[in-house]
Order: C-alpha cells, then sequence, then structure tokens
C-alpha cells in the first residue's frame, strides 16, 4: 500500500479530452518527460492508486493530454476530474526544488539558521500575493513568507525545511 510520506504532488487532472479516456493535466514539472515513470498515483477514496500510463504528450509548458491504461471513455476519465498526480518519492532527486507544489511542505519541520527549530509547516496560505508558510506555536502561529532564496537546504527524507531567514522576521 502507498502511504503519503512515499509520493509527491506534480500536477492535476483538468477534465476529459474526447470521447476515448484521454485528459488534460496541468504539472509543475516535467520529471516524467525525463525519467522513465511507468504510472502516475492518484488518490482515490482515501487510497493512493497507481494508474498506468498508456501514452501523454505536452500542450504548453505546463499542460498536457495524458491517457491512462484501461481508461477508454469519456464516463470514466471524467472520475478523475480535479485528482491531484503523484510521483513515488524515488523521482524527487531529479527534480529541482522550484517545480515542486508548495503544499508538499505541509508536515515538514522548518528550521532557521539563526533561530533553530521553528515547527512544523500545517499549512500553505496562497491567497495573497504572498504565499506563506503557516506554522502553529504555543500562543500564536508563525507566518514565514516564501521566498526561494530563503532556502538553504531540504532534507525530503526526514522532511525537514533549512531556511536563512531575515534578522528581525520573526519579531514582526
Amino acid at each position: 500500500m502507498i502511504s503519503a510520506n512515499e509520493i509527491f504532488p506534480i500536477g492535476q487532472i483538468n477534465k476529459p479530452h474526447g470521447v476515448n479516456g484521454e485528459m488534460s493535466f496541468n504539472f509543475t514539472t516535467d520529471i516524467f518527460d525525463t525519467e522513465e515513470a511507468p504510472f502516475f498515483i492518484l488518490n482515490i477514496q482515501g487510497i493512493f492508486v497507481p494508474f498506468f500510463i498508456e501514452s501523454y504528450r505536452f500542450n504548453t509548458d505546463n499542460t498536457g493530454m495524458l491517457k491512462f491504461d484501461d481508461i477508454n471513455s469519456e464516463e470514466q476519465a471524467r472520475e478523475f476530474i480535479g485528482l491531484t498526480i503523484y510521483l513515488e518519492n524515488k523521482y524527487l532527486n531529479q527534480v529541482e526544488d522550484t517545480e515542486i507544489e508548495l503544499n508538499y511542505f505541509v508536515g515538514f519541520s522548518m528550521t532557521d539558521a539563526q533561530n533553530g527549530l521553528l515547527g512544523v509547516i500545517a499549512e500553505v496560505d496562497q491567497s495573497t500575493e504572498n504565499v506563506l508558510f503557516v506554522i502553529p506555536t504555543e500562543n500564536d502561529e508563525l507566518l514565514i513568507p516564501f521566498f526561494e532564496d530563503l532556502i538553504e537546504k531540504i532534507d525530503h527524507k526526514k522532511k525537514m525545511l533549512f531556511v536563512n531567514l531575515p534578522i528581525g522576521l520573526l519579531d514582526l
């Protein structure tokens, strides 16, 4: 059985395309074009299920068409609308950190170079122009802005995010 800590998101299925089970999808990384991933993983009613890829092609830099084995009708494809597409963590080393969806970091511990362990990221707030990592504390919560330049290291196996925050940011 596949668990959530063994996979990472790479995109989302949009809608059926045509009547033969093909689907349009968005992606944040083209890792499946450089690596031979035989299947994508989808969350079907709380269970992570592998779906073997019959074919796919790119339309733009972040959209494409996808066809799974044994999905052969528009009706079958409709059941996949809105589902997130995952790959196994073994492909993480081939993915640039900038291509990982930010919600992937929910559950990661954040450690700052000056202040040490800040806590565990509970959510990623993308409702404003400035994306924020939300870390609950005893009295309140820390809101840490996402800037790629602040990230020093990511340890995917230990689910640790190492940052170097500007002095005084935590005092705001």
